[in-house]
């Protein structure tokens, strides 16, 4: 390789790591088969450990290469940093769930790398091909991951369901991308953006970005195309499902926040109503559809709809106040769904797993520091103060207010009371219901990541500014 290329291949040292990693892997898996499985995983979980401080390691004033359409700006960074952050957990979460329940195989972590690998290209992709391709390359791995345990019935369907939807969110993404382009005539988004001007938009163009719009809506799953999203939480294992529910949605918001702030800055009077919508449909499911949920996966899986809803509040803005609330609303939301999703991960009892809310009765006496734990994210979920939860929905609600957009902040306000009784009605069960059944201890993994995440999310008023000062740098980079 010439000298003078590497220099240009640096921004990109991240996802290089992964994919030269993740052929390594599969490498070892063929040697050596099942045997394989324990390191596969140890080492997939260095490769994301390695992918994150390259990142972070990466100088600040990386020029983008690729011909332009992969660029390291602090968006991405920010971003990257989270999304890795979620894999790694779940990822580590993952190994005793898959040695108890007899599924334990080292593909597995190999389809966590490469669905890692796609959201990274995702997150720095700046014109509409590189974003197609990583999206693609993160789906794929994904339909398997959902599937894996292939001898459980729920599985199967999990992933068969996200395949079909996935599939269809796909095709309508890519005609949207396509009518964008026979508009502009560009792929890249800065040129589309020099394409569109100051002029108004054509209905081409308005059908284009709601084509587009549509495919990332379902891939954070927020209403109308949220219908996979329940049955596929459930379904999927449970560690799967906090991958899902945690790196993924970083992802999609990244995906999401950059193509309307850097392609369409000039038409923020259109794709605004898009989000506006969806926002509010989101918000309203996610708080009413959860009421009546038994399973807690489910109900995670509604909550996730609404969080999305919220964080769109903050992108219908439009401004770097709004992008700054959404990242911050992001990182937040990714601690409180991993602290969640650990202590779902350790409702066994002896060596059955179960996910009934009601199994949570009486927590607070055979487990207190769990129960502690998980009242805490269920209120800062509920966005009471002063935990993390209440300043996420602030800051977006804030940016939406500066912006003009009272009426839905207040909207925003009025479903986050109404959401807040079923996270309530958790906490009342933990603490006031008689104990059904005793929970075996939590795992080294599980009561690491509750003990890191439960921290942040209790302890983050007392110190905001970092979280503040990364997330501010981040939204200036888009505009």
């Amino acid at each position: 390789m010439d000298a003078s290329a590497l220099p240009l291949l640096a921004p990109a040292l991240p996802e290089i790591a992964l994919a030269i990693g993740a052929l390594g892997l599969v490498l070892i898996g063929a040697i050596m088969g099942d045997r394989a499985t324990g390191l596969v995983n140890g080492l997939a979980l260095g490769l994301i450990a390695l992918a994150t401080v390259l990142v972070l390691a990466a100088p600040a004033d990386a020029p983008a290469t690729f011909g332009g359409s992969f660029k390291l700006d602090a968006f991405a960074r920010f971003m990257k940093v989270l999304a890795f952050i979620g894999a790694f957990a779940a990822l580590a979460l993952s190994f005793d769930y898959m040695r108890r329940e007899n599924f334990a195989r080292f593909e597995y972590a190999i389809l966590v790398v490469l669905s890692t690998l796609g959201m990274a290209l995702m997150i720095s992709a700046s014109d509409l091909i590189a974003l197609y391709l990583g999206l693609e390359l993160q789906s794929l791995a994904l339909y398997v991951i959902a599937a894996i345990h292939r001898d459980d019935r729920r599985s199967t369907e999990a992933g068969l369901k996200y395949f079909v939807l996935g599939a269809l969110s796909s095709g309508m993404l890519l005609y949207g991308a396509s009518l964008v382009y026979g508009v502009t005539g560009a792929v890249g988004f800065a040129d589309i953006a020099a394409a569109i001007g100051g002029g108004q938009a054509s209905i081409a163009l308005i059908f284009g970005i709601v084509f587009l719009l549509s495919g990332f809506a379902f891939k954070v799953s927020a209403v109308p195309f949220h219908m996979w999203t329940p049955d596929v939480y459930e379904g999927a294992p449970t560690p799967i499902t906090a991958f899902f529910a945690s790196a993924t949605k970083v992802a999609g918001v990244a995906m999401f926040v950059r193509v309307v702030a850097e392609a369409f800055p000039t038409v923020t009077v259109e794709w605004r109503q898009i989000v506006v919508f969806v926002a509010i449909a989101s918000m309203a499911l996610g708080s009413f559809a959860a009421i009546g949920q038994r399973n807690i996966k489910r109900l995670m899986a509604y909550s996730s709809i609404g969080h999305m809803g919220y964080v769109l509040v903050g992108l219908a803005a439009g401004t770097p106040e709004g992008v700054t609330g959404v990242a911050i609303y992001v990182a937040i939301y990714v601690a409180m769904t991993l602290g969640a999703f650990a202590c779902i991960l350790s409702m066994r009892v002896g060596d059955r797993y179960v996910e009934q809310i009601d199994d949570l009765a009486g927590l607070s006496r055979t487990n207190p520091a769990m129960a502690f734990v998980l009242a805490m994210i269920m209120f800062s979920l509920a966005g009471i103060p002063p935990l993390a939860g209440f300043f996420a929905k602030f800051y977006v609600f804030y940016a939406a207010v500066n912006a003009g957009l009272a009426p839905l902040a207040v909207i925003g306000l009025v479903l986050s009371v109404i959401g807040a009784f079923y996270y309530l009605r958790i906490v009342k069960i933990i603490f006031f219901d008689e104990p059904k059944v005793e929970f075996a201890p939590m795992t080294f993994a599980a009561k690491t990541v509750l003990t890191i995440a439960g921290g942040f999310t209790i302890l983050y008023v007392l110190y905001p500014a970092p979280l503040g000062v990364a997330a501010s740098a981040a939204a200036q980079s888009l505009f």
